[in-house]
Order: C-alpha cells, then sequence, then structure tokens
C-alpha cells in the first residue's frame, strides 16, 4: 500500500520489483496526482489499484478490496514536488497564486480561511506548534495587521517583515517557509493523518511486512520515531518500576535504530531531497499469547 501516491514513482518502483504478481493499492487525495499516476503505472494493469482518499482511511480502504493485509505500507509524507510546482495550488511563497494549500477539494477549509479568521492567538499557536518558528507570535500579529490576504506571495511578503525585522537572516531558509509548512500541515490535519494511520499500518501487516515512512521535517519524523521505539519495545512501564504490570509485547523491529539519508548524488538530481528522513520497521508475529 502506497498511501502518498502522487507522481506514483515509488509505486512504479514496488511493481517492477515485485513482478510478476504483486499488486499495489496507491491512495492519494490530489486527482491531478492520480491521473498523472495512472497514466505511468498503466504498464502494470490490473496489478495497479488508484483509490482517492486519505491515507487516514487505510483500514476502511482494504476491507473495501477484501484484503486482509499487506506485504509493505509506504508513506512519503508532506508536499509533493508536483504540487508545489502548480503554482495555483498556493503550496510556494514563490508563485503568485490563491491561499488554497489543499492537498484534495475535499479538503474543508484552505489556508485563507486560517490566515483570515483565526484570531490572532490561535494563528499564533499554529504557527508556532506545526513550523516551530520561532517569532510565531510576531508573525501573527503581523498577518492579523495586514488582512485580508488573498496571496501566497502577500501573505510572504508580511511574514518577511515579521521575521526579519529588516534584518538579512543568516539560516539559508527563506523567512516565509515555517509559516507556510504550518498552514499547510494545520489544512490538510497532516499530523492527525499520521497519528491514525500508524497503528493502522501495523494492523494490516503481515507477519515480516514492512512499514516505511519518508518525513521531511522534525515535526513528523519524531512521531514516527516515538511510534516505531515504542512499538518496539516489550515492556513500557516507568523504569523504575521493579516489575512490569504493562503487558506490552513488541509488534515491530526497527530495521534502522537511526533515520538513513538521502546520498550527495540524490540530493544533486533532487534538491528538495535534502532534507528527507526514512525510518524503517518489520512486523513481529504475533506474541499475544507469550
Amino acid at each position: 500500500m502506497d498511501g502518498t501516491l502522487g507522481a506514483a514513482g515509488h509505486a512504479y518502483g514496488i511493481l517492477q520489483a515485485s513482478s510478476p504478481d504483486g499488486r499495489l493499492l496507491g491512495l492519494d487525495l490530489d486527482p491531478q496526482a492520480l491521473s498523472l499516476a495512472a497514466e505511468k503505472l498503466a504498464p502494470f494493469g490490473d496489478r495497479a489499484i488508484l483509490r482517492q482518499g486519505s491515507y487516514a482511511g487505510l483500514l476502511e480502504q482494504l476491507r473495501m478490496l477484501g484484503w486482509q493485509a499487506v506485504d509493505g505500507v509506504l508513506l512519503d509524507l508532506g508536499v509533493s514536488s508536483m504540487q508545489v510546482d502548480t503554482a495555483e495550488r498556493g503550496f510556494s511563497f514563490l508563485k503568485e497564486a490563491p491561499l488554497d494549500m489543499r492537498f484534495g477539494p475535499g479538503v474543508p477549509q484552505t489556508a485563507a480561511d486560517l490566515v483570515n479568521y483565526l484570531a490572532e492567538a490561535e494563528l499564533a499557536d499554529l504557527i508556532y506548534r506545526y513550523g516551530e518558528e520561532r517569532r510565531a507570535y510576531q508573525v501573527a500579529r503581523a498577518i492579523v495587521r495586514a488582512r485580508p490576504l488573498q496571496t501566497t506571495t502577500e501573505l510572504a511578503q508580511v511574514v518577511t517583515r515579521a521575521v526579519t525585522a529588516g534584518k538579512p537572516t543568516r539560516s539559508g531558509i527563506h523567512p516565509a517557509t515555517r509559516t507556510f509548512q504550518a498552514l499547510r500541515i494545520a489544512v490538510n490535519g497532516e499530523l492527525e493523518a499520521l497519528e491514525s494511520v500508524l497503528p493502522q499500518a501495523v494492523r494490516v501487516l503481515h507477519p515480516g511486512g514492512r512499514l516505511a515512512v519518508i518525513s521531511f521535517h522534525s515535526l513528523e519524523d519524531r512521531m514516527v520515531k516515538q511510534f516505531m521505539r515504542h512499538e518496539a519495545t516489550d515492556c513500557i512501564c516507568p523504569p523504575r518500576q521493579p516489575v512490569c504490570t504493562c503487558g506490552h509485547k513488541a509488534t515491530l523491529r526497527e530495521i534502522y535504530r537511526q533515520p538513513l539519508y538521502p546520498q550527495e548524488s540524490e540530493v544533486a538530481e533532487n534538491p528538495r531531497a535534502r532534507s528527507a528522513r526514512l525510518r524503517v520497521a518489520e512486523k513481529l508475529p504475533d506474541r499475544s499469547e507469550d
């Protein structure tokens, strides 16, 4: 199951590697992505099954197919290059576009809704929590004062002035990056969806099946790391407790204790991969009766 199908690069590789009989379910909220993926995966015929939907509905999607379990679950989190490069989607602060940022048409709110209608304190909390922006309160105050904001470039200019306060930045990233990230995450409920899908993925994996998650920022990676570490541990009682009372049994084995990072050659070919981190865990046999 590829829960973040995108342009189907991963799906294509999986179907090639699982030839001749492997089947793949690909999910994506974005109808544009599904259309492109259908063309790319057409040579694999009915081995590729594509559905529009969120990976948070993994169990329901598999139930509708009649699949009891799968050998692998892949999640490539965040926004895709295709979405960033499509200016009218509103993901990029470098291109003039409406403040949209929705992964799919079924997402109920846009970035413009958050930017123009949230209370200042709520907006500041959102930018700090999801964007880890240290000047979140200054950014929120500047946004509220500049309302209404309708386009990405308008918002980027307001945020840049608030973050830099007229001084050049040395971080190497655009001053609006963290605020745009925070808005995108909030619009699409990304962390809530990730929190929902991880236990579902463990549940549907065959023993020996693998969960692979690619993340691009610390919030996602921290959530994945903590989940995998928790599920790879037998006892989760407090360290000083002399006798285990939790009864927790490990369901996963971490393949890599530390995340894998892209090689220099990969970053040279695709600069957007520079912040990618891959974590992989394997489903253990059922030990409920141990």
